[in-house]
């Protein structure tokens, strides 16, 4: 949580210093949204987590909510508006996500704590096992096995968080959004098990992002996990 707390206060000086980042719309190429290897939290608390960021004063910016919510394990591509189902690359990121995932539990995280940073407001997302960590490294391997690069490049994840909000155009209210961030620092929405693994896409609405399951492996530690591929 010490880290967390660090990187929510250089998230309150960025905005307070009007440094704020924002997104546009995707277009091929872009290299941000891309397809990329998430997990996503069901139940009440993403039900908490949606009526609590309905609450924010975030006009014309992005607003998470609903199974739009998640936690990114790897962003692996530039944008493309379009991924058939027998994209050989696509179906590398399958198999290499059901091979990470064969045997592991559900990743138990604690989702906690509202955060600015320079691009949106977010909840922490603290791992409560070993699952997450695990996860990453054999979906990193996974991919290098099949000669797969992707857009991390390396990085390490040492923080993990969903986000509620992402920045659509420059930021024009900082303090009253730093200001509910602060009233909200200390939610807990509690602790969940995330039960499954995702390769998404990303959509534009035209007011927001949907997300559209592509691949997906469960995480129920029984072994055996096989991609599965969506339309």
């Amino acid at each position: 949580m010490s880290d967390f707390v660090e990187f929510r206060a250089r998230g309150r000086a960025a905005l307070l210093a009007r440094e704020a980042t924002h997104d546009l719309p995707m277009v091929d190429g872009a290299t941000r949204w891309g397809a990329a290897a998430v997990l996503r939290p069901e139940g009440e608390i993403v039900d908490r987590m949606t009526e609590l960021a309905a609450t924010v004063s975030a006009p014309g910016h992005w607003v998470h909510g609903g199974r739009t919510l998640h936690v990114t394990l790897r962003t692996l591509e530039p944008y493309r508006t379009h991924i058939p189902q027998d994209d050989p690359l696509r179906r590398a990121y399958g198999a290499a996500l059901a091979e990470a995932a064969d045997g592991l539990p559900p990743a138990e995280v604690r989702l906690a704590g509202v955060s600015p940073h320079r691009g949106g407001v977010l909840v922490g997302a603290h791992p409560q096992d070993d699952t997450l960590d695990t996860l990453r490294k054999r979906f990193a391997h996974a991919l290098e096995s099949r000669r797969v690069r992707d857009l991390e490049h390396g990085r390490v994840r040492d923080l993990w968080y969903v986000s509620l909000v992402h920045f659509a155009a420059p930021l024009t209210n900082p303090r009253e959004l730093v200001e509910w961030c602060d009233t909200h620092a200390d939610a807990d929405f509690g602790t969940i098990g995330l039960p499954a693994a995702e390769i998404v896409q990303f959509l534009h609405t035209g007011e927001g992002i949907r997300v559209h399951s592509l691949e997906s492996a469960a995480l129920d530690g029984g072994g055996g996990a096989s991609p599965r591929p969506h339309s």
